[in-house]
């Protein structure tokens, strides 16, 4: 039984509402896999706020219609379609899509927008090798440490160099007398 056309509009709006959340769009060919394995692909893509959506081309193309930002996706619907939905940690989502497809094997990036502009294959994989926020904030963290370490150092070694220098002064005098 298909689709009326009321639950077309509906599907629809949602899709539209979905995409208003979403940073970044990635297509993939899912042809071959089960429902089992798009409910894993679902359950490791949730943990970084991103969302697998199976809609018909024709929906998403009505979806996107009108939307400057998600235009360049029209060129990606063809043949069955999923559509990854990335909010927040787009790089960890982009990851746990590696993972799954690594294990799989059997879908593939047919490309990306982010930002309005289309995204190849090799693109999404450049983006999803970026460090996460959280690997960045670590670093610079580590960065401002070693700074701050090394002036207190400095610091340091200014009283220490002085003490030597009076000490090796005042032996000077008690040899000299």
């Amino acid at each position: 039984m298909g689709r009326t056309y009321e639950d077309k509009k509906v599907l629809v709006a949602e899709i539209k509402e979905q995409l208003s959340q979403t940073q970044m769009a990635i297509v993939i060919d899912y042809k071959g896999l089960t429902v089992a394995e798009i409910t894993q692909l679902r359950n490791q893509l949730r943990p970084s706020g991103a969302k697998c959506k199976i809609a018909k081309n024709t929906l998403m193309k009505i979806a996107i219609d009108g939307d400057d930002s998600w235009q360049p996706m029209t060129e990606l619907c063809k043949d069955s379609s999923a559509f990854l939905l990335l909010q927040d940690d787009i790089g960890g989502a982009i990851k746990a899509y590696q993972a799954f497809q690594k294990a799989s094997k059997k879908t593939e990036i047919r490309g990306g927008v982010l930002e309005g502009r289309a995204l190849s294959e090799a693109d999404v994989k450049a983006i999803g090798d970026l460090p996460s926020k959280e690997e960045l904030m670590g670093q610079i963290a580590g960065a401002i440490n070693s700074v701050t370490t090394k002036v207190a150092v400095g610091i340091k070694e200014v009283p220490s160099s002085l003490a030597r220098v009076l000490q090796a002064v005042a032996d000077k005098e008690n040899d000299a007398a």
